[in-house]
């Protein structure tokens, strides 16, 4: 493993799994925004006076920020580090947060999502970015899949423990306390996060280096095709979010805590499916992974589509989006090993460009599940639909031709 040279102030590498928990909490920040306040999304819309589109919009301004924040974090971190900009990064969504628990307006909200995405992308960006600094190939993509499963009981027990905050409190409370969570995650960051980028393989920073990076990357048809893959798959989890309170709640008659232990059941197969990632990886390799991962996630959004035009009931819904989710934890493991490998020292700009995708995708999609109103699941079925296919067929076109 690399290390920071002496005289820094970074602290010694830790042992593998400490070093696990502490990126996979890290790598846990989109699914701490994110899920932990869905519970309250139709109070919060209620309260806000909002309609469902615009609670959806929080949402979308958070992927947004999440996505952008990755391209500044990343490539700030190939010039100057790793461990500096992941400190900002945190001190900063701490700040976001508790603003957030504030906010008057639903438009305010929205705007200090936005800051608040963009600030935990720094933590998500340059956790994979120290992971293809320390590994490379299918021990890559095995150390990702551990990742996910531990950034996998982040989905679990964030909804649980929104679902029940909202008991005692109301939606700006689940605020207050990712406000606290990002302080706890500051310190660990600080304690237990090393330098793993010398200064000798750092390459020159600027506005015209940054894009020269970007551009090859994006001339890398197998790096494209992978990025592409890894964001239309974590799209259909990203419609899920914001789709699934309402269809479960108001169509299927959820209460926010049952609610939460639906999502909470659903999240559970991402880490199912990571922990057998990781153990085949080595057997199997990271493609063969990833189009199993491809295939289980395409079955659940077909069989979704069907339950829903056929009014199949909870049932059918459940089981469809639990294949859908699941597949996260053998998509995105094997897809950022694939896509980031042959990138040594532009790690940080590849890792940035893999969350542009996921997110980005996310955000632009998410508001379509509601635009029909809150007493229709077809939008949703669709949205997820449209992207299993798109997903499938960048692997398909795409990815083969990586070298």
């Amino acid at each position: 493993m690399a290390t920071f040279p002496s005289g820094s102030r970074s602290p010694r590498m830790p042992g593998e799994r400490t070093l696990i928990v502490a990126l996979g909490a890290l790598t846990a920040f989109g699914p701490l925004s994110l899920d932990m306040y869905l519970p309250g999304l139709p109070e919060l819309s209620r309260d806000l006076d909002a309609s469902a589109s615009l609670a959806q919009l929080s949402l979308t301004a958070c992927m947004i920020g999440l996505a952008a924040g990755q391209l500044v974090a990343g490539s700030l971190s190939d010039a100057r580090g790793r461990r500096g900009p992941l400190l900002a990064g945190i001190a900063l969504y701490a700040l976001a947060s508790a603003l957030c628990a504030l906010a008057p307006s639903i438009w305010i909200l929205i705007a200090l999502r936005l800051v608040q995405g963009a600030a935990g992308a720094a933590g998500i960006v340059i956790a994979r970015a120290i992971v293809r600094d320390l590994h490379a190939g299918d021990a890559a993509a095995r150390f990702y899949a551990l990742l996910m499963v531990v950034n996998g009981v982040t989905p679990i027990l964030a909804p649980i423990v929104g679902g029940q905050l909202l008991g005692v409190t109301d939606w700006r409370g689940v605020f207050w306390l990712l406000a606290a969570i990002g302080v706890a995650l500051l310190l660990g960051a600080w304690r237990l996060v090393p330098e793993t980028l010398p200064p000798q393989k750092r390459h020159a920073g600027g506005l015209r280096a940054t894009i020269g990076v970007f551009g090859a990357l994006l001339r890398d048809r197998g790096f494209t095709g992978y990025v592409l893959t890894a964001g239309c798959a974590i799209g259909m989890m990203f419609c899920y979010i914001a789709g699934s309170p309402f269809v479960l709640q108001e169509i299927h008659g959820l209460s926010p805590q049952q609610f939460s232990i639906a999502f909470a059941a659903n999240a559970l197969g991402i880490v199912v499916c990571a922990q057998i990632g990781a153990r085949l990886v080595g057997r199997l390799g990271a493609r063969r992974l990833l189009v199993a991962g491809l295939t289980l996630g395409c079955g659940g959004a077909a069989g979704l589509l069907l339950a829903v035009a056929l009014d199949a009931g909870l049932a059918g819904v459940l089981a469809s989006l639990l294949a859908v989710v699941a597949s996260v934890g053998l998509v995105m493991p094997n897809a950022t090993a694939l896509a980031l490998a042959g990138h040594e020292r532009t790690a940080g700009s590849a890792s940035a460009l893999v969350g542009l995708a996921t997110f980005a995708i996310g955000g632009a999609v998410a508001p379509l599940v509601g635009i029909a109103g809150r007493d229709t699941a077809l939008p949703l079925a669709l949205a997820i639909a449209s992207l299993g296919l798109a997903a499938a067929l960048s692997f398909r076109l795409l990815a083969p031709r990586a070298r």
